[in-house]
């Protein structure tokens, strides 16, 4: 990996999921509005093959339909509303294309972390179809994004379609051994949660080159810590109430 990385201290996750609808448009554009140069969102394949912005397995926590992403056709998701469950305002919401996100995102001048989320058996397949995406419609100009999975066969698959796209090991805690599981698909950043994260594991990490971006941070306290801790990036439901906390506690200190 040469790409060289320009990661923001806070990002959007999927989107601004506090205050829109996760893994949206409308979403992406939230997060834009509290301030957020980067987002983070979740990408799925739809039956037919399409790379579709989704977290869950199935639709039914985030949309009005109901059913498994990996038996629905691109065309039967466009069907869905993936803003009403959020609330009325956000009614008529679509699921989104990872290229629409794409475009999206350069028109607002974002960059992303994108993490591959597969269906189950759809590792590999994923990740090719996803960084086919970005290798057609992502400008080399534009930021350059990272690529994570908590899914080893993904990051694998990940390394051989763009080993020149930096690669996060994401963990909900992380294993005495993480630094050698990073190795075995280069990566690059290190994506922990917050809870079980000790300023050793940080120090750790950044004494070894590798960008420490955390998710997902909600609470300002925590946050001006792991800050203070050394951590890289905050991922974040509420961008601005976490880019507030950060600039007060900045003019505290000044």
């Amino acid at each position: 990996m040469t790409s060289p990385l320009n990661i923001p201290r806070i990002i959007g996750h999927r989107g601004a999921k506090a205050t829109a609808p996760e893994n949206t448009l409308a979403g992406i554009r939230q997060a834009k509005t509290e301030g957020a140069s980067w987002v983070e969102f979740d990408v799925k394949l739809t039956s037919d093959g399409h790379a579709v912005l989704m977290h869950d397995e199935t639709v039914e926590r985030t949309t009005d339909g109901r059913g498994f992403v990996r038996q629905m056709t691109l065309a039967e998701l466009r069907k869905l509303d993936a803003g009403v469950r959020f609330g009325p305002t956000w009614r008529g919401e679509k699921v989104p294309t990872l290229i629409e996100a794409l475009a999206l995102m350069a028109e607002l001048d974002m960059g992303f972390n994108l993490e591959i989320k597969p269906c189950p058996g759809r590792e590999a397949e994923t990740a090719r179809v996803a960084l086919a995406d970005v290798a057609a419609h992502w400008s080399a100009e534009r930021p350059v994004p990272v690529i994570s999975s908590f899914k080893p066969a993904a990051l694998a698959a990940a390394r051989e379609a763009a080993p020149h796209l930096p690669r996060g090991y994401l963990a909900e805690t992380l294993p005495p051994d993480w630094a050698v599981r990073m190795a075995q698909f280069d990566c690059l950043t290190v994506h922990p949660c917050w809870r079980a994260l000790t300023r050793a594991q940080i120090a750790a990490a950044k004494a070894g080159g590798h960008p420490v971006l955390v998710w997902t941070v909600n609470e300002p306290a925590r946050a001006r810590e792991l800050v203070a801790w050394g951590v890289d990036s905050l991922i974040t439901d509420c961008p601005a109430l976490i880019a507030a906390a950060l600039r007060q506690s900045r003019a505290a200190s000044a």
